[in-house]
């Protein structure tokens, strides 16, 4: 009798929706040396391109092309700089990293099928997983412009923001509200990124090969890029809006660029997550 009571109130117990909690995954996470790597060298890097153009031969004109030339009028120049040549490789890398890694590891540290086990519903197992990645990916790509934002006003000054090519000057508190309008279409731009990695987390047990074929597709997608052969279909490609979001620094605010990249990265990032949980309903787990 006591033995049947102690089984009721231990199915009584158990709750589904209980089972691994998103603190206990943020802190695991957390405690992974590749998040603390990642996170230390996007909030380093802003610094350490500091003194990269405090040792170079000074601020180039302001009429010039290149937002590198620009770097040195102010903080919001030189956050502009900083995002425009993290965007497309190391910010896709620490997204893929936490996106790519977080099934994959599991697996190969054969821990997957005792969390399966504990049990942890396959479908909650999956959601906490990408939430957290998720998150991460988030905290990434938000912590970079914002320190160098921080690195550019301590070195550079709090300036009006001079646009390349014609010099022409808007005034930083005019800026600064599209400063965030460029951040979050940043972190719309990744979800392609993080879908896919995901995706290829579920697939495979090799976390470096589900970080790896996420990157490789951003790589494809920008040799594509190149091809002007391709006409029309380029625009299809995941990165073709990629620097769409220079349109918030201009003059006149130009949305149009930044909602077919925003519609191609969410249309894109929803049917890889989809394919992602599908495939994972199905897998066979033995690792």
């Amino acid at each position: 009798m006591n033995a049947m009571t102690d089984r009721t109130a231990g199915s009584k117990a158990y709750a589904p929706g209980r089972t691994l909690p998103l603190r206990v995954e943020i802190v695991r996470q957390f405690k992974r040396r590749r998040t603390l790597v990642m996170f230390g060298v996007l909030l380093a890097l802003p610094w350490i391109l500091v003194v990269a153009f405090s040792l170079g031969p000074g601020p180039g004109q302001q009429n010039s092309l290149r937002l590198s030339d620009l770097a040195t009028q102010g903080g919001l120049n030189f956050a502009a700089f900083v995002l425009s040549v993290s965007a497309t490789l190391l910010l896709v890398v620490a997204v893929a990293l936490f996106c790519g890694d977080t099934v994959a590891s599991e697996a190969s540290w054969a821990s997957l099928r005792y969390l399966l086990a504990a049990p942890v519903p396959r479908d909650r197992l999956l959601r906490q997983k990408l939430v957290v990645a998720l998150g991460y990916s988030a905290a990434a790509v938000i912590s970079l412009p914002l320190m160098a934002l921080l690195a550019g006003t301590v070195a550079f000054g709090w300036n009006d923001i001079h646009l390349p090519g014609s010099g022409e000057m808007i005034p930083a508190s005019t800026v600064l509200p599209r400063f965030g309008i460029v951040i979050g279409y940043a972190l719309v731009n990744q979800l392609v990124v993080a879908a896919l990695a995901f995706l290829l987390s579920v697939s495979t047990d090799s976390p470096l090969g589900a970080v790896g074929g996420a990157v490789g597709l951003v790589i494809v997608s920008n040799i594509l890029q190149a091809v002007e052969a391709l006409g029309v279909i380029r625009e299809f490609l995941p990165t073709f809006w990629s620097t769409a979001w220079l349109d918030a620094l201009s003059p006149e605010l130009d949305w149009s660029g930044m909602i077919k990249g925003s519609s191609l990265s969410v249309t894109y990032a929803a049917i890889l997550m989809a394919l992602a949980f599908r495939r994972f309903r199905r897998k066979d787990v033995v690792s």
